[in-house]
């Protein structure tokens, strides 16, 4: 499965968006995107912030929501973009959402926050007015934990954290990993499932695992363990990671995007993030599953840039960041950045970046909350672009919080 967060919205809406959408970014070209985020940060209130993952949606259920994901990968390109202490503002919302939850006193996190300053009471989560139903609604998504999410909270806090200052982000990434491992699954070849979904007190439980979450929590229990030296984190580490090892398919040169409910059968989605994170995240994949970046070449190139599947529609941004990341890492600096380039191509008018080149961008994936609709990514400003833009801007990993692959 993938992450699923960009996919929430009814469709009619963004397309009432978009045709007010500027189709060519004015920003200056000079502007980083590390300085784009470092700006964001500046133009907020003081204390624990949570910034908006669609800072241009003005109604809807993406309206003020706050990704956990987009958040985690925004704090951990400031850290590269050598702005640690605007990093810990975001930190610090997290920290603050795990011990004010309105209801779960666990360790987890949601997907989604309200944006903005989380200064007392419980932390706020996203909803809004339907004015059909005449009530306030909340995102089912948005309310559920996934781990993949979790763990790139553990890798934000990680990325923070000082060890020669105080422990509290690597604490609070063990609380988050303590949280994680409860999912670990005994089916097929082990590995994590997949987190909740849906409301308290009884969310759904997702029982299919996922390539990229397991990348993740690969990623964030190694370096937990290199963080506290507790060989428990290292042994879950190497669960997750085995795992992502046997969604190698040889006949395809490609990582499987995980496995159904069952926990056995593979989902045969081709996903664009499966194939290049585990070369970013695992100790010598980048050597050992080299050709999976020659599938993502020719079955998901695009424009010059990458989409996110095989429909190869439009460009996706966040992707091609990631892949220009791994290129950098690799030494095929050229090739880099003519992917910088094509990043640079998606700016929109405030100087962020656009989530995709087209009006919607298909994943292969169908919706959590409504099984009858496709997931898209849509052409709007999107924090997870700016900061994966970032990271590619600086060849700052994220699975490492160093510019160098494990």
């Amino acid at each position: 499965m993938a992450r699923i967060e960009t996919f929430v919205w009814i469709v009619t809406t963004f397309i009432i968006i978009m045709a007010t959408t500027p189709p060519r970014a004015l920003a200056t070209p000079e502007a980083s995107a590390c300085g784009y985020l470092a700006g964001l940060i500046d133009k907020a209130p003081p204390g624990p912030l949570f910034l908006p993952s669609y800072p241009t949606v003005e109604s809807g259920p993406l309206h003020g929501a706050a990704y956990l994901y987009d958040n985690a990968v925004a704090a951990i390109a400031l850290v590269g973009c050598g702005e640690r202490d605007k990093a810990r503002r975001i930190g610090a919302a997290i920290l603050w959402a795990i011990d004010n939850d309105r209801t779960w006193h666990d360790g987890r996190l949601r997907n989604a926050y309200a944006a903005g300053v989380a200064a007392s009471g419980s932390a706020k989560l996203p909803g809004w007015w339907d004015n059909t139903q005449n009530k306030w609604l909340e995102d089912r998504y948005q309310v559920g934990s996934d781990n993949g999410n979790v763990a790139w909270a553990m890798l934000a806090l990680l990325s923070i954290d000082d060890v020669s200052a105080s422990s509290r982000f690597r604490d609070g990434a063990a609380r988050l990993g303590t949280w994680a491992a409860q999912w670990a699954d005994t089916r097929g070849t082990g590995g994590f499932t997949g987190g909740t979904f849906g409301h308290e007190p009884t969310p759904d439980v997702r029982t299919w695992k996922s390539t990229e979450h397991n990348t993740d929590l690969a990623a964030a229990f190694g370096l937990l363990a290199t963080r506290t030296g507790d060989s428990r984190w290292r042994d879950m580490a190497t669960a997750a990671e085995h795992f992502v090892d046997t969604m190698w398919d040889p006949a395809c040169a490609c990582f499987a995007a995980g496995t159904a409910e069952d926990g056995v059968t593979r989902n045969p989605i081709l996903a664009l993030d499966a194939q290049v994170w585990p070369l970013l995240a695992l100790p010598g994949a980048a050597k050992k599953f080299a050709s999976a970046m020659t599938t993502a070449e020719q079955r998901m190139s695009v424009d010059k840039g990458f989409s996110y599947g095989e429909d190869r529609d439009g460009v996706w941004t966040e992707g091609t960041g990631q892949m220009a990341l791994l290129l950098e890492l690799l030494g095929r600096t050229g090739e880099a950045k003519s992917l910088v380039a094509v990043i640079e191509s998606q700016r929109s008018p405030d100087g962020g970046f656009y989530a995709t080149s087209v009006r919607g961008l298909p994943t292969g994936f169908m919706l959590d909350t409504d099984p009858a609709k496709p997931r898209l990514y849509f052409r709007l400003p999107h924090l997870g672009a700016a900061s994966w833009a970032a990271l590619a801007e600086r060849g700052f990993n994220p699975f490492t919080a160093t510019k160098g692959l494990p």
